[in-house]
């Protein structure tokens, strides 16, 4: 038995697909590419998929994460992933996988990995892009020197039904304008994930006057390695395929 760490992006219409329902999808597109994953024991026996953070239903992502464990026997032992002849085993996952994934879930990378700390766990930061419409430039710039300057952005929550009050300011790592749309301006936030994921749609709400995103996407995760930080998967990433017929 063996693991692997799969990179995938969540593009267009399937990001109104829930965390759920993708799910379903990546177990039977196993099932479909004949690649042979490890089940659980018990009454009802699941495949062994174990997903990075959920991402909001509505937004798109270039760096969704899914860890897999294999029984199939091609591709048992790490040595047998470099390239034997013309496709290596992560090519070969790779294509397999995306031969029958719908369009808009694209794999980008596949690689080998050890046993350690989930995804969930790991990661301890994400970066993400939204573009604001009816904003511009100037005005956007001020709103995010205003977030940056404070101490606290302090914010109150149901939880369990019982109100909470939070600090979300010790989750906001960077934030900046980094471009201009047709409509309003692109921003870009690093946001923390410990012990619980700020969502970018929480800060823009969280501090007046409030913005509305028209898209988000998750450009990256981050997981801490001493004073850096690097993404859960650092094997190369493929470009998505061009076109593809629905699966």
């Amino acid at each position: 038995m063996m693991r692997i760490r799969i990179r995938f992006h969540k593009k267009g219409k399937i990001r109104f697909t829930s965390h759920r329902d993708v799910a379903r999808i990546w177990e039977r597109a196993f099932r479909r590419a004949g690649i042979a994953v490890a089940y659980s024991q018990g009454f009802s026996p699941r495949q062994k998929l174990s997903f990075g953070l959920a991402l909001s239903t509505g937004h798109e992502s270039e760096a969704e994460f899914l860890d897999v464990e294999l029984v199939d026997d091609r591709y048992r032992g790490q040595k047998t992933w470099e390239a034997d002849g013309d496709v290596s085993p992560a090519t070969e996952v790779l294509e397999s996988l995306n031969a029958v994934l719908p369009v808009g879930m694209d794999v980008v990378a596949v690689a080998p990995i050890e046993k350690g700390d989930s995804l969930q766990q790991a990661v301890v930061a994400c970066t993400w892009s939204m573009d604001v419409d009816d904003i511009g430039r100037a005005d956007a710039e001020a709103w995010v020197a205003d977030v940056l300057s404070r101490a606290e952005i302090v914010v109150e929550r149901e939880r369990k039904g019982k109100p909470v009050i939070e600090d979300l300011r010790p989750h906001v790592h960077a934030l900046g304008v980094t471009g201009t749309t047709e409509t309003g301006v692109r921003l870009t936030a690093d946001l923390g994930t410990q012990p619980r994921a700020l969502r970018p749609t929480e800060l823009l709400a969280a501090v007046d006057p409030p913005l509305v995103a028209r898209s988000v996407c998750r450009m990256n995760q981050w997981t801490s390695q001493g004073t850096d930080r690097e993404e859960p998967l650092m094997a190369p990433v493929a470009p998505a395929p061009l076109a593809k017929v629905p699966a």
